[in-house]
C-alpha cells in the first residue's frame, strides 16, 4: 500500500478555486449567498435513490448542492440509461433554461446518488435577480460551465466498452471528485452500494461485486462499510490503461 497520491484529491484543484470550479473574490457574494438571499429559497433534503426531477419536467427551481452527490442520466434509444454527470458539493444545476430562454432544460433524470442537501430557489426569483444584476448571471454561467466539464468527463469515462475499464475509470473520477487523502491512499467519501455503482455505469450488481472482488484480491482497493479506498490511483490507472 502506498500513501495518498497528488492529483486525485477532491481538494486538489487550484488553491484559489472552489469546489464547483468558481474562483472566489474577496468580499464578492458566492452562489450560495445569492441563492439563499432570493425570495422563496429553501433547504431541501432528498434521500438516496429518490428522483429530484424527470426529463421534461417544468424548470421551476434552481438547485445548489450542499451535501452528497446527485446523478444526472439520460436514457438513449437503445434503452440504456447512462450517467452523464455525478455532481458534487457546490454544484449548480437546473439553471440552463434561465440562460437559454427555453421552458425546460430537464433533458436529464436527476437522482440523489447519496442522501443530499440542497439549497433551492424558484426560477422566477433567479430570473429577476439576473435581470437586476448581470453579475448574478455570470455566477450562474460559471457554475454551469463547471457542470459541463463534469459531464464531458463522465461521458468520456463511460465510453469504455469493457466493463472492467469502465469501472476503473469511474472509480478514478470518484477519487478525483470525492476523494479524501488517508494514510492508505484515497478514500472515496461516499457510501456506495454495489447496486448504486452498477446503475451509474450501466452494469449489474453481480458483475460489479465480481469486478470489485478482483480489484481487492489484486491489492488495488479496500472496501469497508461501503467506503472504497484506492491504495494507488496511478497504479490502478496504469493497470487498466
Amino acid at each position: 500500500m502506498v500513501g495518498a497520491k497528488p492529483g486525485f484529491s477532491r481538494y486538489s484543484t487550484s488553491p484559489t478555486t472552489g469546489a464547483a470550479g468558481l474562483t472566489p473574490v474577496s468580499g464578492a457574494p458566492t452562489l450560495l449567498d445569492v441563492i439563499r438571499g432570493l425570495s422563496g429559497s429553501t433547504t431541501e433534503t432528498v434521500e438516496r435513490g429518490k428522483t429530484i426531477f424527470f426529463p421534461g419536467d417544468p424548470a421551476e427551481k434552481v438547485y445548489l448542492l450542499r451535501r452528497g452527490a446527485v446523478r444526472l442520466s439520460r436514457v438513449y434509444e437503445s434503452g440504456e440509461e447512462i450517467t452523464v454527470a455525478l455532481l458534487r458539493e457546490n454544484s449548480l444545476f437546473g439553471v440552463l433554461s434561465l440562460l437559454t430562454g427555453q421552458r425546460s432544460d430537464r433533458f436529464y433524470h436527476a437522482v440523489a446518488f447519496t442522501r443530499v442537501e440542497m439549497v433551492t430557489a424558484p426560477a422566477t426569483s433567479v430570473r429577476k435577480a439576473i435581470e437586476l444584476d448581470a453579475s448574478v448571471g455570470l455566477l450562474m454561467l460559471q457554475g454551469l460551465s463547471s457542470r459541463i466539464l463534469q459531464t464531458e468527463t463522465m461521458i468520456e469515462t463511460l465510453t469504455h466498452r469493457d466493463m472492467s475499464s469502465r469501472l476503473v475509470s469511474f472509480l478514478l473520477v470518484l477519487c478525483r471528485d470525492f476523494g479524501v487523502p488517508t494514510s492508505e491512499g484515497i478514500t472515496i467519501d461516499l457510501r456506495l452500494s454495489h447496486q448504486a455503482i452498477a446503475e451509474a455505469i450501466g452494469s449489474t450488481r453481480v458483475t460489479i461485486t465480481r469486478l470489485l472482488g478482483d480489484l481487492r484480491n489484486a491489492g488495488l482497493v479496500q472496501i469497508d462499510r461501503k467506503k472504497i479506498t484506492v491504495f494507488d490511483p496511478l497504479a490502478l490507472a496504469k493497470r487498466f490503461s
